[in-house]
């Protein structure tokens, strides 16, 4: 099969920052799925690992990243038993394994869904990861209960980004919460807005703007493009006993004794803790997979595409890594193999 890789942490730039290659297409065993893919997306995750996988090395099997696929059952491990050969699937992956940057991929079936029926493959492709990590964000995280945390107000950072964008429609059509976003360019504002925020706001000077429409504080926040530019004024504009979720990490150490005065909660969000500890809720993933499908399907939520490069090839994935990278992107870019 052909897969893209590399083995070195290059500059996109650099003529082998990616690679093709050919190898032997794996056979599923145990709960895995052998899926032939037919559309992957890319997520910062993937520009981050690339930079930093392989920087003091040359690897002697080129690595295989991507975490977002959409693709057909080819066959099936023999403890499968949610899949069979032909269904249509979508998924974000393990961390840990080889990933979507090829023809075929194994993939445990926990952490599957089955692709929504009434999306394109490439509108299928845009959405796992990022639905996973808006979803876990805010119903295992903060655990938001649909029916009596209706109207509460929940701050996004980043609102236009991949998990900006779906977080907006899950927080405001499935949770009922009142949506504030960040933006700081009318291109996406505007697309905060069409995701469904109440309210926007720019990053530059938060407190300010929160205040100008009448939200001083808030009862969530989820970050999603760097706790620790914020994380004083997030300790400030927090409501008491409010409950604050990031998934961007951390390089320097956060000063939690901030949150104590208001008892406030701090929760880390990584999509990957499942597949990556092989935890006892594991298939957790494959039933939110299926509902975020059921939302889409229903015309609740939408698709988050926004590019669709044609064919999977190493210009177009240095393309979609270059995109990533610029920190300029609106929504998701997807590859239809």
């Amino acid at each position: 099969m052909k897969a893209i890789g590399f083995k070195k942490s290059l500059p996109i730039t650099e003529p082998d920052s990616f690679i093709e290659f050919e190898l032997d297409t794996p056979t599923p065993t145990g709960h895995d799925l052998l899926v032939k893919i037919s559309a992957i997306s890319v997520n910062p995750v993937d520009f981050k690992i690339r930079v930093s996988a392989a920087t003091n090395t040359v690897l002697d099997t080129p690595k295989i990243i991507g975490w977002d696929a959409v693709g057909a059952v080819e066959a099936v491990g023999d403890e499968t038993s949610k899949f069979k050969v032909g269904d249509a699937v979508y998924y974000a992956g393990d961390l840990n394994r080889s990933g979507s940057n090829a023809e075929y991929q194994l993939v445990d079936e926990r952490i599957v869904g089955f692709k929504p029926k009434n999306l394109s493959i490439t509108e299928a492709a845009a959405v796992p990861l990022t639905g996973l990590t808006a979803w876990e964000s805010l119903f295992d995280r903060i655990k938001v209960n649909t029916k009596t945390d209706k109207g509460k107000t929940v701050l996004i950072l980043a609102g236009a980004g991949g998990v900006g964008s779906i977080a907006i429609q899950l927080a405001k059509k499935v949770a009922g919460l009142t949506v504030i976003a960040t933006a700081s360019r009318p291109e996406s504002e505007n697309w905060c807005k069409e995701m469904g925020a109440d309210h926007v706001v720019n990053h530059y000077d938060l407190k300010t703007e929160l205040e100008k429409i009448g939200h001083s504080q808030v009862d969530y926040i989820l970050d999603f493009v760097n706790i620790n530019a914020y994380w004083e004024t997030i300790a400030d504009i927090i409501k008491p006993q409010g409950h604050i979720v990031s998934i961007t990490g951390s390089s320097d150490p956060l000063n939690l004794s901030l949150l104590k005065a208001k008892s406030v909660s701090f929760s880390w969000e990584l999509m990957y803790t499942r597949s990556m500890f092989n935890t006892d809720d594991m298939d957790k993933q494959h039933e939110i997979l299926n509902e975020i499908a059921n939302l889409l399907d229903a015309g609740t939520l939408r698709t988050t595409l926004t590019t669709t490069l044609e064919g999977f090839t190493v210009d177009n994935l240095k393309k979609a890594h270059q995109m990533q990278e610029s920190g300029k992107t609106i929504g998701k870019t997807v590859i239809q193999f």
